[in-house]
C-alpha cells in the first residue's frame, strides 16, 4: 500500500496558476529564405513607389491640418470642433488618412456597424499590437483619442493628432491620470456634442495571442461602449510591434515590401453596462474583455504594462526578460504587493538565479543559497515553491512562495515555536551549541556553515541569539522560518505515522477529498 499523501498547509489556488499565454509581449516571426527573397524582389519596386506616395499625402495633410487647428486651443476651456473645422476633419483629413494607409499597402475590411456617439460614446479597441492600429481611427471617422502631450510636437503627425482633439496625458503631471479620467467622463456624457472617444484599453502592444488586462479609464464613466476588434490575417506577420521582436523601422520596411497587408476591423454591438458594472469599472472592463476574447477565439490573461517594466528590469539584472512576467495585476492584488515590493523581490531573485541556467533556480542552487544540504525538509519547502512541478523555481513561483508560504510563517506564534525548537534549556536564548546541535542532527549542516549562519543572526555578537534577533533574521530571510516550521511538520507527521498508521491514511484520504479549498490557511478569495 502506498504511503498516504501529505496535505500541504497552503493549497494551490486556481487563480494563481500559470496563464495560457506565458509571454504576450514577444514577436517571434521567422523570416525564411523564400520570404526574404520575395521581400527584396517586391521591395525594389514597391518601396520607392510607396515612399513617394506617402510623402505626397503628408505634404497635403500638413497644411490642411494646420488650417483646421489654426488658433484652436487644446488646453483650457476647450470646445469641440464645429462648422467648417469639423467638416474638413470628416472629409479631407479622413480621405487623406485613407490615402496614407493605401500608400502603405493596406487593404481594409470593415465588418459590423459603428454606433453613433449618443448610442456608444466610447470605442474600446483591442488587441493593440502595432503602431499601424491607428487605421481604426481613420475608419471610425476621426474620434478623439488619448495621446501623450509629447506626440503633439512630432513633425507633421503632431498637427494631424491635433485635429483629433485628443485627451492629453502628461508623464510629468502627477494629476494627469485624474484629469484624463475627468475629461473622458465629461466628453462621454456630453450628449453627442463631442465625437466618440477611442481608447486602446490594454495600454501596451501585445502579439494578439490573448487579451491582457483592460485599464479602467474607458469604463469609469459607466456609459455604453462599443467593442472594436482588429485582426491582421496575413500569411507573414510584418506588423506586430512588441517589447521583444523586430524594431519599428524593420517592421515598416517589411510591410512596405508586401504586395498588400490586410487588416480587418469589426464593430461589435455596443455593451450597455448593468447597474453592477456601473458601480464596478473593473467588472465592466472584465466583461467587455471576455466578449471580445470570445469573438477573437483567444484567452485572457492578467498581464499589464507593469509586466513590461519588470521584463526590462529582469534584463538589466542579467536575467532572461521573460523572468519578469508574473501577471502583475493579479499577483499584486492577491498578495497585497506594491510595484516597489515586486521590484525588490525581483532583485532578490536575481541574486539567487543569475548563475542558474535560464534564470530558474534548481534545488541544488536553492540549497546552496540557504547554505544547507538537500534533505527532506528542504525538498518539501522546494516542492511548495515549485508550483508546476518542473524541478525549478521561476520568478513568478518565487514571489508567490515567499509571500504565501514564507512570510505567513513569520507570525509571532510560529516564530516562537521555531525559537523553542532551538532553545532546548528554555532560558530564552539560543547558544551556539544549541543552534549547531539541531542543525547538525536535523538538517545535516556543516560546522563551517553553522558558525557563519549563527554569526549572521547574532547581530550584537553576544554569543547567543535572542528572540528579537531571531525574529529580525526571519523577517529578512523568510525561507529559513518556513524551513524550520516545515521540519516541525515533518517530525509531527512522522510521529503520527509511526503511532497510528491506519488512522493517518484515513485522515489523508479524507483531507484529499475535501479539495484543499477549505484550508484555514488560505483566506484569499479566488
Amino acid at each position: 500500500m502506498p504511503p498516504p499523501q501529505r496535505v500541504f498547509a497552503v493549497p494551490r489556488q486556481q487563480s494563481l496558476l500559470l496563464p495560457e499565454v506565458l509571454n504576450p509581449f514577444v514577436q517571434d516571426t521567422k523570416l525564411t529564405k523564400g520570404a526574404i527573397i520575395k521581400c527584396v524582389l517586391f521591395g525594389i519596386i514597391l518601396v520607392p513607389l510607396r515612399v513617394i506616395l506617402m510623402s505626397l499625402v503628408l505634404m497635403v495633410t500638413w497644411p490642411v491640418s494646420l488650417i483646421i487647428t489654426f488658433k484652436h486651443p487644446l488646453k483650457g476651456a476647450v470646445e469641440p470642433m464645429t462648422g467648417w473645422r469639423r467638416f474638413m476633419c470628416r472629409t479631407l483629413i479622413a480621405a487623406l488618412g485613407r490615402a496614407y494607409y493605401f500608400s502603405l499597402g493596406f487593404r481594409v475590411v470593415v465588418k459590423g456597424e459603428q454606433a453613433g456617439s449618443s448610442e456608444a460614446p466610447i470605442l474600446v479597441v483591442a488587441p493593440h499590437s502595432t503602431f499601424f492600429d491607428g487605421i481604426v481611427c481613420i475608419v471610425a471617422g476621426l474620434p478623439s483619442t488619448v495621446s501623450r502631450v509629447e506626440n503633439l510636437a512630432t513633425p507633421i503627425f503632431g498637427r494631424f493628432v491635433r485635429c483629433l482633439q485628443p485627451v492629453l496625458v502628461s508623464r510629468h503631471d502627477p494629476d494627469s491620470r485624474k484629469n484624463t479620467i475627468q475629461v473622458i467622463d465629461s466628453r462621454a456624457k456630453s450628449g453627442g456634442r463631442w465625437p466618440q472617444v477611442l481608447i486602446f484599453p490594454e495600454g501596451t502592444c501585445t502579439n494578439r495571442s490573448c487579451l491582457i488586462t483592460f485599464k479602467q479609464g474607458a469604463f469609469i464613466p459607466g456609459v455604453p461602449v462599443q467593442p472594436v476588434i482588429i485582426r491582421y490575417p496575413n500569411k507573414l506577420d510584418t506588423v506586430t510591434w512588441t517589447w521583444q521582436g523586430f524594431r519599428s523601422k524593420t517592421l515598416l520596411l517589411l510591410t512596405l515590401c508586401q504586395p498588400y497587408t490586410t487588416v480587418e476591423i469589426e464593430f461589435l454591438p455596443p455593451h450597455v453596462p448593468t447597474e453592477d458594472e456601473k458601480k464596478s469599472p473593473a467588472l465592466f472592463a472584465s466583461r467587455v474583455r471576455e466578449t471580445m476574447a470570445q469573438v477573437l477565439g483567444v484567452s485572457v490573461t492578467d498581464h499589464t504594462y507593469e509586466d513590461c517594466r519588470l521584463m526590462i528590469s529582469a534584463g538589466e539584472l542579467t536575467l532572461p526578460m521573460e523572468a519578469g512576467l508574473v501577471e502583475f495585476t493579479k499577483i499584486s492584488r492577491k498578495l497585497n504587493l506594491k510595484w516597489d515590493n515586486v521590484k525588490k523581490e525581483l532583485e532578490g531573485f536575481a541574486v539567487r538565479a543569475t548563475s542558474c541556467k535560464g534564470g530558474r533556480i534548481t534545488i541544488e542552487e536553492f540549497a546552496s543559497f540557504l547554505k544547507l544540504p538537500i534533505n527532506p525538509a528542504l525538498e518539501e519547502l522546494f516542492a511548495l515553491f515549485d508550483r508546476n512541478g518542473d524541478g525549478t523555481i521561476d520568478f513568478r513561483e518565487y514571489v508567490i512562495g515567499v509571500n504565501i508560504l514564507c512570510r505567513p510563517a513569520n507570525t509571532d506564534d510560529v516564530l516562537q515555536m521555531a525559537f523553542q525548537l532551538f532553545d532546548t534549556d528554555e532560558d530564552g536564548k539560543i547558544t551556539h551549541n544549541e543552534f549547531t546541535a539541531l542543525l547538525r542532527s536535523a538538517l545535516g549542516v556543516s560546522d563551517l556553515n553553522m558558525t557563519k549562519l549563527f554569526r549572521e543572526i547574532d547581530t550584537d555578537s553576544s554569543g547567543f541569539i535572542t528572540f528579537g534577533e531571531f525574529q529580525a533574521f526571519a523577517s529578512t530571510h523568510p525561507e529559513y522560518a518556513k524551513l524550520f516550521t516545515t521540519y516541525l511538520e515533518l517530525q509531527r507527521y512522522q510521529a503520527l505515522k509511526e503511532a497510528r498508521p491506519g488512522e493517518l491514511e484515513l485522515a489523508g484520504d479524507a483531507s484529499s477529498g475535501e479539495n484543499d479549498e477549505d484550508s484555514t490557511s488560505d483566506k484569499k478569495d479566488d
